[in-house]
Formats: C-alpha cells, sequence, structure tokens
C-alpha cells in the first residue's frame, strides 16, 4: 500500500487535535490585563501540548519522507499513535484547569509516556515492513533521544508523584527542548541515498 492516505489522515487528525485544544482556552470576562490571569494555566498547559503535537507532526512527516509503502500493521501502529495524541487535548485541559495538581500531571506525564511508546511501536512497525538494511532503520539505529524521553517522562511521572507535580513539569520541558533541536537523521539518511 502507498504511504499518501496514511500521511493524509495523520495530519488531518493532528490538525484537530490542535484545534480542540486551543478551544479548551475559554475567553476570560473583563477587558483589563489583569483578566488573563486565570487563564494562564491553561495556556501554559496548552503551549506545552502545542510544542509537543507539533514535534510528533514533525517526526512523523520526516518518519515518511524516508519510506515509500505501508502495510496493516504500521497502518494499526499509526491509529494506536494517534490514540494516545488524540486525549492530548483531555489531560491538557485538566492539568491547565487543575493548575499543574498532582493528579492531573502524573496523568498528562502519563498521556505523553503512551504516546512517545506508540511512536517507538510505530517506528518499529514501519522498519520490519522495509527491512533492516532501509533508510529508516539506518536513520534511527541507536535512537538515543527516544530512548531518553522515555526515561525522561518516567523521571517526571515519578518526581510528580513523589516529590511535586513541577518538578514532573521540569522533566517533561526538558523533553521536548530535546526533541526542539532539529534532528537532522532522516535528512542525511534520505540524502546519503540519493547520492
Amino acid at each position: 500500500m502507498k504511504k499518501n492516505r496514511l500521511e493524509a489522515f495523520s495530519d488531518g487528525v493532528i490538525a484537530i487535535i490542535i484545534t480542540v485544544m486551543v478551544l479548551e482556552m475559554k475567553v476570560p470576562r473583563g477587558a483589563d490585563l489583569s483578566a488573563l490571569t486565570p487563564v494562564l494555566p491553561v495556556f501554559l498547559s496548552y503551549l506545552l501540548s502545542f510544542v509537543y503535537v507539533g514535534i510528533y507532526w514533525n517526526n512523523h512527516h520526516h518518519m515518511f519522507q524516508v519510506v515509500s509503502v505501508v502495510n496493516g500493521a504500521v497502518l494499526w501502529a499509526n491509529l494506536h499513535l494517534l490514540f494516545w495524541l488524540s486525549l492530548l487535548p483531555f489531560t491538557t485541559g485538566w492539568m491547565g484547569e487543575n493548575h499543574f495538581e498532582r493528579g492531573p500531571t502524573i496523568l498528562y506525564g502519563l498521556n505523553l509516556l503512551f504516546c512517545a511508546l506508540a511512536y517507538l511501536i510505530l517506528q518499529t512497525c514501519t522498519i520490519r515492513c522495509h527491512g533492516p538494511a532501509s533508510v529508516l532503520a539506518e536513520a534511527v539505529a541507536r535512537d538515543f533521544k527516544g530512548k531518553m524521553s522515555l526515561v525522561l517522562y518516567a523521571a517526571g511521572i515519578v518526581s510528580a508523584w513523589q516529590i511535586h507535580a513541577w518538578i514532573g513539569i521540569v522533566f517533561f520541558v526538558i523533553t521536548a527542548l530535546m526533541w526542539l533541536v532539529p534532528d537532522r537523521r532522516m535528512e542525511r539518511a534520505l540524502a546519503a541515498q540519493t547520492k
């Protein structure tokens, strides 16, 4: 099967996820800047989740630039990833509305962890579809950032549970910042293939 429909469907779902997240921010009553203060936690949680959804969209796009076909396992793995991403508006809203309290922050961290695991499963299924000598397999050979993300999410969840929710948030922000640094693995692998 060609990859085009998977990419188009995923792009549409991710666009809807971002739209739903922004709709969680209710317009405050009042015309002065102090009226925005109660909305600040919701905005900050939205900002973090927007960055995460952007990271997933970017990495998803890069992954499917270096492959040509998909199979049933890849389609299901992609739906699995989209399921966890589609829960981000809920966990984002709950965390923001409750001002980063422990329970909502732990659930948000679990959501991030399951998104990362789902992406890893999608990546693994896609590599199996194309073989161990594929461009994708060579590009993500060690996948330090992917493995480190799982560790940081787990550390954030445990920290939010055992110490304080804000320490968990710090781990989640560090993970996002780590991924904001452009990952050139796919581009290098694709360039090497075309030489």
